[in-house]
């Protein structure tokens, strides 16, 4: 590391971005709305990582501070963020986001201006796949999860007729289609895929389902629909087994559903707290600063933020300034992590080297319910033409 960042300050010169001594790390999720209830975990999760760095910082002459920022989980709104993130000199680095569809493009704006991004929730394969430099994630991939899904679905659950809704997003849709093809390569029998921008009444949908008769109903989006739907699905006498991906990963799903929930799977990318030995103390650091428990994606946020902090530390202590944006992005793809979430480092295209995909069982109506499989997976191989 002492090389790479010999090199960088050779290479690049003195010319700091931030020129003062205040450097910022954005989150960019969102924090109102259905979906406020995942992105505020990306907010607080990063949160107590800049707090815990800032006395360090403060050593080396830097205050280092925290920016959050909501997207309302609106691509348009995404991208006028990062329009105005990009022209604020003192943001060196983002946390974000929660929606695969906000993350795209936003991070081509994010790229024009070399601003590093490190998401700790963004699965949908394209996040990665155009191999921007500037580009990363802890976080495994929906070309991944749902085939674990499918797969857990047909040879341990024994679904034959599967229905499968999405919500028409980038990341709802993706995950599904991804489902969807390995569920029919395993023989499975796909009598319904439907897309849905519906939140309150899916009495239509419900009535293509009975026609149909699943014995299986897989959704591809977000807590705040997927709870709606099953909770109607149930009172109209579908009892169909019901999973979604990780976007149910939240307990507003089971808030929502009620006892619905009973019964229920989601696959994600961020297993329970007490799946991670190392996230123990974080864990109580965190209930203890806000008052609640750590969820889905915080510990991730954690983990994002503090690859950032590592580099931008072993940076500012190495060159006795703050670095460039291009500095940073380099520095981030090579930093490696033994984080809460356990070992994090990066493959060529900012996917991390090994990801985990849990299987979760909603035995009761409760979150977040009990880990019924866990599978380590490397991130797929994608043909660059070059690293940009």
């Amino acid at each position: 590391m002492k090389k790479v960042l010999l090199a960088l300050a050779l290479a690049l010169g003195a010319s700091a971005l931030a020129q003062g001594n205040v450097i910022k790390i954005a989150t960019v999720s969102p924090l109102s709305g259905e979906q406020a209830a995942l992105g505020e975990m990306i907010k607080l999760g990063a949160q107590l990582a800049v707090e815990e760095a800032q006395p360090e910082f403060e050593k080396l002459g830097f205050k280092l501070e925290l920016a959050p920022q909501d997207d309302q989980a609106n691509p348009d709104v995404g991208v006028a963020v990062a329009r105005r993130l990009v022209t604020d000199p003192e943001i060196v680095a983002i946390v974000g986001h929660l929606n695969t569809g906000v993350a795209i493009p936003s991070s081509e704006v994010y790229k024009d201006y070399q601003l590093a991004m490190v998401s700790p929730a963004n699965t949908g394969p394209a996040v990665t796949d155009r191999c921007y430099l500037n580009v990363n994630r802890l976080v495994g991939r929906d070309d991944v999860q749902g085939p674990a899904g499918a797969e857990f679905a047909v040879k341990e659950l024994g679904a034959k007729r599967i229905f499968i809704v999405h919500d028409k997003t980038t990341y709802g849709q993706g995950v599904a289609e991804q489902f969807k093809k390995k569920a029919e390569e395993l023989g499975a029998q796909v009598v319904g895929f439907v897309g849905t921008e519906e939140k309150a009444n899916f009495q239509a949908l419900i009535l293509q389902m009975k026609a149909k008769k699943p014995d299986f109903v897989y959704f591809g989006g977000i807590y705040h629909q997927a709870g709606v739907l099953l909770k109607q699905m149930r009172e109209r006498g579908i009892k169909a087994t019901f999973m979604g991906p990780d976007g149910l990963d939240s307990s507003k799903f089971v808030e929502i559903a009620g006892e619905a929930a009973k019964g229920a799977y989601y696959t994600t990318v961020a297993g329970p707290i007490e799946k991670y030995p190392k996230a123990k103390a974080m864990a109580e650091k965190f209930e203890k600063k806000f008052g609640k428990k750590p969820e889905s994606f915080a510990i991730y946020a954690y983990d994002s933020a503090n690859v950032v902090i590592k580099a931008l530390k072993d940076f500012v202590a190495y060159a006795k300034r703050a670095p460039t944006r291009a500095e940073l992005s380099m520095l981030i793809r090579q930093t490696t992590l033994e984080g809460v979430t356990g070992y994090v480092a990066f493959d060529y295209k900012g996917d991390r080297k090994k990801a985990d995909y849990f299987v979760v069982h909603l035995k009761e109506a409760k979150y977040p319910g009990e880990v019924v499989k866990v599978i380590s997976f490397p991130a797929p191989a994608t043909k660059c033409e070059a690293i940009k």
